[in-house]
């Protein structure tokens, strides 16, 4: 019979589940009289080694090859050997053929300097199966400062690493996904000029050309994020109104770091266009002192959450009201690409510029 098969046929000697119970700890401090902590600090180390669910194992620097001699049942249950097979061997048993040597002569420098190190490297079990382990190592020395142990403590991070894996691709995804975008769009330009040229509308065809170009920096600055699902709003609309560099004196972004769908990118970026273009040919951006303020927010209450976005023109020529109070083929589209998107727009003439607050539905922040 092993030592844990013995163990688990041993009634508990601690509070809890008797399956539980791990007396590698006394065995150790019976076998090994002279490396006592004394006082209440033995009795907590035993508590500790015997109860945590942390993989911990010591190690003796002071016999040959570093061997291990005691290792507690997280660690026995994390590696799938039993306490005689791990006992008495230096902890490079469970490397394997795709173990990376680099952390490996990480630790082996750790051991020579006597300093702490954290690496994560492939291990692999008694059954061989592997997995990614979080080793901390570091030395523990007596009263009289003369090292005794090198102390590890494992982690399965497997999970975290295929998470981290899982990352890296959406991100490289994006990436590919921003470049082939960029192609589509410089494709579609291609078209519109021609069409333009070749009909004689070359200034509907520019007006186009620029709502296209509006939407490709509008995605091409969230592409990070959208495996995510949710974007910061802010950096599209910083990049959708960039073109205009009309500086911090004629713009000012007053928005906070809120995250909406990535489909809400579209609406919101055509909407900024539209007034941007239009507070350029007529509104405050024809006034060297002409400021137009834009600020975001996510209001409602749950199912039912917008993004509000407030475009606020200020010391612009004096406004003349549309006799349909909309006027102009831009706030046309901008009517018609939110009601497409269940959104709407409230639009105020004042006398120094327009006030328009632009809402588009988005789901419960989650």
């Amino acid at each position: 019979m092993t030592d844990d098969e013995q163990e688990r046929s041993r009634p508990s000697q601690a509070m809890g589940n008797p399956k539980d119970f791990d007396d590698s700890p006394e065995r150790f401090r019976d076998e090994n009289p002279d490396a006592r902590f004394g006082g209440a600090s033995e009795v907590l180390f035993e508590q500790a080694m015997a109860q945590t669910r942390m993989a911990i194992c010591l190690c003796d620097p002071n016999k040959p090859d570093l061997p291990i001699v005691f290792a507690n049942k997280a660690f026995r249950n994390l590696t799938g050997y039993d306490e005689a097979e791990i006992v008495g061997k230096n902890c490079r048993f469970l490397q394997g053929p795709e173990t990376d040597p680099e952390p490996v002569r990480k630790m082996r420098q750790a051991i020579e300097n006597e300093d702490v190190v954290v690496v994560e490297l492939l291990n692999y079990r008694r059954d061989g199966s592997s997995f990614w382990n979080a080793l901390h190592l570091g030395p523990i020395y007596d009263s009289e400062g003369k090292l005794k142990y090198f102390f590890g403590s494992q982690w399965d991070v497997s999970d975290v690493r295929a998470a981290r894996a899982e990352e890296h691709y959406a991100r490289e995804m994006a990436r590919e996904l921003s470049h082939r975008m960029k192609n589509m769009f410089s494709v579609i330009s291609g078209i519109v000029n021609v069409t333009g040229r070749m009909r004689g509308i070359e200034s509907e065809a520019q007006e186009i050309n620029d709502r296209v170009q509006a939407l490709g920096r509008a995605y091409e600055t969230t592409l990070d994020d959208a495996s995510a699902g949710r974007i910061e709003i802010g950096q599209a609309i910083r990049a959708i109104l960039s073109p205009y560099d009309v500086g911090e004196s004629h713009l000012r972004l007053l928005g906070n770091g809120i995250r909406v769908p990535f489909a809400a990118v579209s609406s919101i970026g055509l909407v900024l266009h539209e007034l941007a273009a239009n507070a350029t040919k007529h509104g405050a951006w024809t006034r060297d002192d002409g400021l137009v303020e834009v600020d975001w927010q996510e209001k409602g209450e749950d199912e039912q959450r917008v993004v509000e976005v407030t475009w606020r023109e200020k010391f612009g020529p004096k406004v003349t009201i549309p006799a349909d109070a909309k006027g102009g083929s831009g706030n046309e589209i901008i009517d018609r690409l939110l009601r497409f998107s269940n959104g709407c727009i409230d639009r105020e003439w004042h006398e120094d510029g327009l006030v328009a607050v632009a809402r588009v539905p988005i789901w419960k922040a989650s």
